[in-house]
């Protein structure tokens, strides 16, 4: 039996533990994309490496970076610890 790194629960709610801080930097990386690949504007004349650059770094810090601050599984107790007290206050109400 394999297990989850955190709560299917949350997952059903949206909610996971990783990308609340990064999602300026993919949104930033959808949009250069687009713009970039239907040449739009000062976009078109813009290199592909500073697209890649930002998937690089994206990928830097959901492998590596979040992990050594501890984020990913900080989030995801904190949220559970949430989900617990309420589901605790509800039963003894």
């Amino acid at each position: 039996m394999t297990t989850l790194p955190f709560s299917p629960i949350l997952i059903k709610k949206g909610i996971t533990p990783k990308g609340e801080a990064i999602v300026p930097l993919i949104i930033a990386i959808v949009l250069l994309s687009g713009l970039k690949y239907f040449e739009v504007g000062p976009f078109a004349a813009m290199s592909w490496w500073w697209i890649v650059a930002l998937f690089v770094l994206a990928f830097l810090w959901f492998e590596y970076i979040e992990r050594m601050l501890g984020r990913d599984k900080r989030k995801a107790h904190e949220q559970l610890e949430k989900t617990r007290n309420e589901r605790v206050k509800k039963t003894f109400k």
